[in-house]
């Protein structure tokens, strides 16, 4: 199973939302990471087919070898797709076991599918204990997690998620992670968000989009890599914090309880201070690397 995309692009007037996107998808966990207005949500809205995009293709390609435009599949290809938008519209006068059993109506399955994986899905995201609650009532991290149980809802091959886990604490955060990299073996999954820890683990390749562009699409070991020797621990007294920020991008403030003394994690090429230790990078120190307002770097 593979999801080609090729050379998709989408204005808005004079605004070029994606320029010439190009990817290859396979059963695994994509993360598409970039700031606000880099064409994330729009990408996934033409996947939907909730959008048409100017120009470019998008081709479905089965197990059996065969392959097909998704705008001539038309229906037979929203039946394989599960769909988490950023802002779910649900109805708050339904229930959550009933909102469930609806949405398994719209999506074709029996009763008997419905009445087997309505209960499960609701247990993996923490919601079996609320089922007759109205969703009106439910809070923000509640019925974010209730557009995800609706998403996977019909154990579709391609799961489209934007921002999943918004508004989620913590625990909540790494259960839902942990429940999507589970069920991401045998399907696509493709995930925009801004939590970058939350798919620095679990993400086969990341894609990086500025302004409708991809900077960079690489698994997340080798984005990490590319800033090996430039992410550094600077301890310093609280007075010279200021002067830091000034002149490299901080990152990170923290306080070591021992010495009492302040912990910056700067990105920077040179060496910034005589104290300044190497520190291993991470995702999201790449992601400020390629996404910050100055210093550092493109990706190359």
């Amino acid at each position: 199973m593979t999801l080609t995309i090729h050379q998709i692009t989408k204005s808005y007037g004079a605004n070029l939302a994606l320029d010439r996107f190009t990817a290859e998808l396979e059963p695994g966990i994509y993360a598409l990471l970039g700031p606000n207005g880099s064409g994330k949500s729009t990408l996934m809205n033409i996947l939907t087919d909730n959008l048409k995009a100017d120009s470019g293709s998008i081709a479905y390609t089965s197990d059996d070898g065969m392959s097909e435009d998704v705008l001539k599949m038309g229906v037979r290809f929203r039946e394989k797709l599960g769909f988490m938008p950023q802002y779910p519209g649900l109805y708050p006068n339904f229930t959550v076991e009933r909102f469930m059993w609806y949405m398994a109506a719209l999506k074709g399955m029996t009763k008997a599918e419905a009445k087997e994986q309505i209960p499960e899905i609701l247990r993996a995201v923490e919601l079996d204990d609320v089922p007759g609650r109205k969703i009106g009532a439910l809070s923000g991290g509640m019925k974010q997690r209730l557009a995800l149980a609706q998403a996977v809802l019909g154990d579709p091959e391609i799961l489209i998620l934007d921002e999943p886990t918004a508004g989620l604490d913590p625990k909540q955060r790494i259960s839902i992670r942990n429940y999507i990299s589970r069920i991401a073996f045998d399907k696509i999954v493709l995930i925009a968000t801004h939590v970058v820890p939350d798919i620095e683990f679990i993400a086969r390749d990341v894609i990086m989009l500025k302004k409708g562009v991809i900077v960079d699409n690489a698994p997340p070991h080798v984005l990490t890599d590319k800033i090996a020797g430039s992410v550094w621990i600077v301890p310093c007294a609280e007075a010279e914090v200021q002067v830091f920020q000034n002149r490299f991008r901080v990152t990170n403030i923290s306080r070591d309880e021992q010495s009492g003394e302040i912990l910056l994690r700067v990105l920077s090429e040179e060496t910034p201070d005589g104290k300044a230790r190497h520190a291993a990078p991470t995702l999201e120190d790449y992601y400020l690397w390629v996404f910050g307002e100055s210093g550092g770097g493109e990706a190359q």
